[in-house]
């Protein structure tokens, strides 16, 4: 018997809801879903995310940036970088040592855009069914009720993602790539916006599985929080939300705000220059003698909607190579396959290493963009 999709799953996505034993199709690109009316219950298109034009997106994802830099200790630079690969409808990966607050990130942004949060410890007996959900037998309906697992929120954190088996892993990409899940036959769409904030810790190797290829690839951006400076610890620590300190936090705006930003991020003009220019950061990474694999052109086009978005957040209508060459790094590093098969902390110095090489050597195109 076909698993049927219950009146419960209605409430666990916000970009869609979903009727009985009808399976969700795929998602269109470009197409955003407003959420669900309240009163109805019912999915409805809404066109107010084509209504934001560029200077309110860029106030609003401005506003998203302070809030979260008023609360958080670590840098601004990582917190912009968050908020980028989100309107650019990515996902990120953060590799970095335990306690340094990439979990109270993850969930700082969900807080100020009014989001679900979801969080999954990562564990080497994890099943991918413990992600996706599973379909339970009801024997008074004589039917099967699909209960939707974790990865049913606008925001999931994937605690130690390299801890879970390949198995499990592999259970994240359709998830990541298409903004849905395939569970016994039927196909889920997951809420929009969707973003994965993956952690893991690049010094401590033992009992980890390490990410595929084709699994990094999936994620659009990677970074480090890095320690907090001095003065940022010390005023945590004397801070009267030490504890928690999202409890200071507000909503800035909705998540039908960030869908807005999206489009307007769409509509940031790629001059045939700059489009160029990072088809030249990408083919270098191809022919070099101490990288196996270079950057596939998923890595050009997720390189071209990170610099639209950061076009966006800086108030601008076109993008500059200024926007390329300080987002090649985290969109680029973590791509290479090098040909030791260094993985962990060394395969990230050492891929940063060779993009800023890379940018070192490249022409940079002398255009304003417009």
């Amino acid at each position: 018997m076909m698993p049927e999709h219950t009146e419960g799953l209605q409430n666990i996505g916000v970009g869609r809801t979903v009727s009985s034993a009808q399976p969700v199709q795929p998602a269109q690109p470009g197409r955003h879903v407003a959420p669900a009316s309240a009163s109805s219950g019912q999915a409805s298109e809404s066109a107010s995310p084509l209504a934001w034009d560029a200077a309110q997106a860029t106030a609003t994802v401005g506003a998203v940036i302070d809030a979260l830099s008023d609360v958080l200790s670590c840098g601004r630079e990582p917190i912009e970088l968050a908020v980028t690969t989100l309107v650019a409808g990515g996902h990120l990966l953060l590799e970095d040592v335990p306690g340094v607050g990439k979990t109270t990130l993850a969930r700082a942004l969900g807080t100020v855009i009014q989001g679900s949060v979801r969080r999954v410890q990562f564990t080497p007996d994890m099943l991918p069914s413990d992600l996706t959900g599973v379909s339970i037998y009801d024997q008074s309906t004589q039917r099967f009720n699909f209960h939707p697992g974790p990865l049913f929120a606008n925001i999931v954190v994937a605690d130690e993602i390299n801890r879970a088996n390949p198995k499990t892993q592999s259970a994240m990409l359709e998830a990541m790539a298409e903004g849905q899940i395939s569970v016994d036959g039927v196909t889920y769409r997951l809420p929009e916006p969707y973003f994965v904030v993956a952690t893991q810790n690049p010094i401590e190797l033992e009992g980890t599985f390490p990410l595929p290829e084709a699994q990094l690839d999936r994620f659009m951006t990677c970074t480090s929080l890095g320690y907090p400076s001095a003065q940022a610890e010390a005023a945590t620590l004397t801070s009267a939300y030490s504890k928690r300190p999202l409890d200071q936090l507000r909503p800035v705006c909705d998540v039908n705000a960030i869908a807005g930003a999206r489009v307007a991020a769409d509509h940031v003009h790629l001059s045939e220059p700059v489009a160029n220019y990072i088809v030249s950061i990408t083919t270098a990474t191809r022919g070099r003698a101490d990288v196996r694999y270079g950057a596939s052109p998923r890595a050009s086009l997720f390189l071209a909607a990170m610099a639209k978005s950061r076009a966006l957040v800086s108030g601008r209508s076109f993008v500059l190579a200024d926007d390329v060459r300080s987002l090649a790094v985290p969109v680029l590093a973590h791509r290479l396959v090098l040909p030791d098969a260094a993985f962990g902390a060394a395969a990230g110095v050492t891929g940063r290493s060779i993009v800023e090489d890379i940018l070192h050597h490249v022409p940079v195109p002398r255009v304003d963009g417009r």
